[in-house]
C-alpha cells in the first residue's frame, strides 16, 4: 500500500468541504472523492453541524423534464459546459463552480434555486451515460436537456413555449 501524498490528502477534503457547503449527500461525496467512508461522516457532521441525509439519490431522468426543472437544469449544464471548454478543471471543479454560479444567477432574479447540487451532478452523469442530452430550440436557438432519443425537429423550450399554467402559482423557482 503506497502512502498517500499530504497535498493530494488536503485537496481531497477540501473538495468534499466544498461539496459538503454546497448540500451534497454523502453517497455524491463517496463517489468524488478518495477519502475513507468514516471519515467523509466525521467531516459531514463537523462542517454541516448534523448528520447526513439517508436514502437513495435521485434516479429519474423524467424530473429533469418537467417545465422549470428542465429550465434550471439546462441553465446548469450549459454553465457546466462552458467551463469544461473555457477551464484547464476538471469536471467535479465544473460541477462546483457552475453549481455556484446557477445559484448566483438565478438569485439575482429573486428565484429559488429549484436545482441541488446533488441533482446537478445526477444531470451530468445523465449526459454522460447518454440518457439525457442537449436538445436545439427551434425558436431561441438555446440548448436544453431533453431525453436521448427523442425526436429534435421542431423541437420548441419551456421558455418559448410555455405550458398553460405556467406561472400562475407563486411557488419556489417561479419564473416572475
Amino acid at each position: 500500500m503506497s502512502a498517500r501524498s499530504l497535498l493530494e490528502d488536503n485537496r481531497q477534503v477540501q473538495r468534499a468541504i466544498s461539496l459538503i457547503n454546497l448540500g451534497a449527500r454523502l453517497q455524491m461525496l463517496q463517489a468524488e472523492t478518495a477519502l475513507p467512508y468514516e471519515r467523509l461522516l466525521r467531516l459531514y457532521k463537523e462542517v454541516a453541524g448534523k448528520s447526513p441525509s439517508k436514502g437513495q439519490l435521485p434516479f429519474s431522468t423524467d424530473w429533469f423534464m418537467a417545465w422549470q426543472p428542465n429550465i434550471h437544469s439546462s441553465l446548469f449544464i450549459n454553465i457546466y459546459g462552458y467551463l469544461l471548454k473555457t477551464s484547464a478543471i476538471d469536471d467535479v471543479e465544473a460541477i462546483i463552480k457552475g453549481y455556484q454560479l446557477y445559484t448566483n444567477e438565478v438569485s439575482a432574479h429573486g428565484v429559488e434555486p429549484l436545482l441541488s447540487v446533488t441533482r446537478a451532478w445526477r444531470l451530468v452523469r445523465f449526459i454522460d451515460s447518454g440518457m439525457l442530452t442537449m436538445t436545439r430550440c427551434q425558436h431561441c436557438g438555446g440548448h436544453f436537456v431533453n431525453h436521448a432519443y427523442e425526436i429534435e425537429t421542431g423541437y420548441v423550450c419551456g421558455l418559448c413555449q410555455p405550458p398553460a399554467r405556467a406561472g400562475k402559482a407563486s411557488r419556489a423557482g417561479a419564473i416572475h
